[in-house]
């Protein structure tokens, strides 16, 4: 091959891959602005003022149906999870929020690469403090209090559902700001021992009302523990194996989590279960689907968590005893909160 044919085969290439990438680039707008209409049918959703406190009962949540509000925080009353929503401007990827704080996990676009971050709202989401994220948010829980805020992220890997994925979660003081960038600088007592270990990871932190103990996931040697956490004495504990993104009921006296169980595809590999912290005994829930979700309490009696939808997730209720069945509240939505 000659030079001149060397260079017209580079400049062809070049100009094939040029070709591609400005493709991708004009699918992605293209994309993106299909992203910004509403679609008929959606729900009806206006601008208004949303607030993390006030009577009656409100779900926050952020909004995923298309259109202009697409990812902001939005409201609904509790009792019309389905009804006209309210949007508030503010966007957010993961968000949860009690006693008038809330956390949101946020994505800053940038020119090469995202990067993300996690903001502390106040009453009326106005930002509070900030602080870098170092990957891509997946979890986010307040204190009963609204003194302690958490979040998880993946650092590597993107999915719970393989082995091959790093996470981090952060514990930040919502009064003090000090905060801890990762529970791995906590002491881990496992089986009664001092556990020390390269692969340790944890994720899905729950917090109990006493401003003191947390709940979470620790990974190890394999398997993944329910933890019990003491933010004082900055130490874990693991309790049992085979629990995944717990979260507390409201008394304190239980955890719903989600559970892998035999026979299910590895990329959808879970049940939920909730756990008697009291006697250990767990009770499976009625839903028959796999959940990738942290479930939220709306109720000492009533569980809602997230499940694949035709605009990214809609959102599922069901008894917390094991009866009923599960029902879907509200579609194009994830990451509630309940609020009054």
């Amino acid at each position: 091959m000659t030079l001149r044919t060397r260079i017209l085969v580079l400049v062809s290439a070049l100009v094939v891959l040029a070709g591609v990438a400005t493709a991708s680039v004009l699918h992605a707008s293209a994309r993106a602005d299909r992203r910004n209409q509403a679609r008929p049918g959606g729900p009806r959703i206006t601008a208004g003022t949303v607030a993390l406190t006030g009577d009656g009962g409100r779900m926050v949540f952020r909004n995923m149906a298309w259109g202009p509000h697409r990812d902001e925080l939005a409201t609904v009353p509790a009792s019309d999870p389905s009804g006209p929503r309210t949007a508030s401007g503010v966007k957010c990827l993961r968000f949860y929020a009690a006693a008038g704080t809330g956390v949101c996990l946020q994505a800053v676009h940038g020119p090469v690469q995202d990067t993300y971050r996690a903001v502390v709202l106040d009453a009326r989401l106005k930002e509070r403090a900030r602080y870098d994220v170092p990957g891509i948010p997946s979890r986010a829980r307040v204190s009963p209090s609204g003194r302690y805020a958490s979040w998880t992220a993946f650092v590597g890997g993107d999915s719970y559902a393989g082995t091959n994925f790093s996470t981090r979660a952060a514990v930040v003081d919502t009064r003090t700001g000090k905060l801890t960038p990762s529970l791995e600088a906590y002491r881990v007592v496992k089986d009664g021992r001092i556990h020390h270990a390269a692969d340790v990871n944890f994720w899905g932190v729950t917090f109990a009302a006493d401003d003191r103990t947390f709940y979470a996931t620790l990974a190890t040697g394999g398997k993944t523990y329910l933890v019990r956490g003491d933010l004082r004495t900055r130490t874990v504990t693991t309790l049992r194996t085979n629990v995944e993104c717990p979260s507390l009921s409201p008394d304190g006296t239980r955890v719903a989590f989600k559970k892998r169980a035999e026979g299910l595809p590895k990329d959808a590999p879970w049940h939920l279960y909730v756990l008697d912290l009291r006697t250990m005994r767990e009770t499976p829930l009625a839903e028959p689907r796999s959940v990738d979700d942290q479930a939220v309490w709306r109720d000492d009696h009533t569980l809602v968590y997230a499940l694949p939808g035709d605009y990214g997730a809609d959102l599922y209720t069901v008894p917390s005893d094991g009866t009923g069945a599960p029902r879907r509240i509200s579609t194009a939505a994830v990451s509630p909160a309940y609020i009054g």
